[in-house]
């Protein structure tokens, strides 16, 4: 059985440029199940890349409410249902992604409901439901078990790092955190972790291009981050299988190249290491 990760959004924030990557965004496969983990803008491309039929959607998690890992949710979803979704899709999510979805729902309630009159579609409102996150439960998805820890992205309460278990496999998502020890024992032996990291050096020129914002964007970045080193740092303590990187900060800078986050991990981490690019693909 081929069980994988697909990396199909890996930048950090929510803006795109000529030529840079698309947000945060995966798949995962495991046990025979596809799961989507966060929705960030370009999602539905990257999937259909992958060869992912969208009428085939069932599993959705959302890791928390920043714009760059759930706006293209109810796009996903709707699209999905235009190419032939009819059988229902679980959204496990923070408190408040049931307002985002009633709330899309009806901002294209003329759309939706022309398409059932008019076409005989099923009613795409029936179809999903959106369950809450809660940490120390343990959710099921066919034969994947789900375990949810609530990290340290301020000033967000409700984000999570997850965990996806099944045939003797696991992977974890880190979620958006600065460095947060207590992922050093939820993750411990997972065959892949997928964490968030950045480039201390790159994050002046990074706040710079922004633009639009203050210094209280250089404040949360550092508050609510992890660096690259102390990424590698966490998973070296955590006996993993394997490394891979993403939501990286930056991602498209042509001032740094891969062999500036090399530099940045390697001294902390020995182990098969994977720099996330739209499109990864990595077997475990």
């Amino acid at each position: 059985m081929n069980d994988y990760v697909a990396l199909l959004g890996t930048k950090g924030g929510p803006a795109i440029r000529t030529g840079s990557t698309m947000p945060t965004s995966s798949l995962l496969s495991l046990a025979g199940r596809s799961i989507v983990v966060d929705c960030g803008l370009g999602v539905a491309r990257g999937l259909v890349d992958q060869g992912v039929a969208l009428k085939d959607l069932s599993t959705i998690f959302v890791t928390h409410l920043h714009s760059d890992h759930y706006l293209e949710l109810g796009p996903l979803l709707h699209t999905a249902w235009t190419a032939g979704l009819s059988t229902p899709v679980e959204i496990w999510g923070p408190a408040g992604l049931e307002r985002y979805w009633e709330h899309f729902l009806l901002s294209m309630k003329d759309d939706i409901e022309l398409r059932i009159e008019d076409e005989g579609r099923p009613d795409l409102r029936a179809l999903v439901s959106v369950q809450r996150i809660e940490e120390g439960e343990v959710t099921q998805v066919g034969p994947v078990e789900i375990h949810a820890l609530r990290v340290d992205h301020p000033p967000l309460v409700d984000c999570f790092a997850l965990s996806f278990a099944a045939v003797g496999k696991r992977v974890v998502f880190s979620g958006d955190t600065a460095y947060f020890p207590p992922l050093i024992e939820f993750a411990r032996g997972a065959d892949l972790l997928i964490h968030e990291a950045m480039l201390g050096e790159a994050l002046e020129a990074l706040a710079e291009r922004v633009g639009n914002g203050d210094d209280r964007l250089m404040t949360h970045l550092k508050r609510s981050h992890t660096l690259a080193a102390d990424a590698a740092k966490l998973a070296s303590e955590a006996g993993l299988g394997a490394l891979a990187l993403h939501h990286l900060l930056p991602s498209d800078d042509p001032g740094f190249s891969s062999a500036d986050w090399d530099a940045a991990i390697r001294p902390h981490w020995s182990g098969p290491f994977f720099l996330g690019e739209d499109g990864l693909k990595i077997s475990f």
